[in-house]
């Protein structure tokens, strides 16, 4: 899966889980799976706990992450459509 493709599985809205970068079609934060992640928790012990996700959402929340590191200075810019993915700038 391209990192374009990883970028699309994000979303941001005002109006859905308080503006929170969240994965595509669940209300689970990208925080909650990066927090998991910085536990020490195996992608797959995630799945198991969180089992609407998959292996490439936790690869989406990790993509995320970096693009915003590398990109936005840690910023999310929301795009001008509601549940579509956020824009980098």
């Amino acid at each position: 899966m391209t990192h374009k493709q990883l970028l699309a599985r994000v979303c941001v809205d005002p109006e859905i889980c308080a503006g929170r970068p969240y994965i595509r079609g669940t209300r689970i934060y990208v925080a909650i799976i990066l927090d998991a992640l910085s536990e020490g928790f195996a992608p797959e012990e995630i799945i198991d706990h969180y089992p609407c996700l998959d292996f490439d959402d936790i690869q989406a929340a990790l993509t995320y992450a970096s693009h915003l590191a590398q990109n936005n200075y840690g910023l999310a810019i929301l795009s001008g459509n509601r549940n579509s993915p956020f824009q980098l700038r």
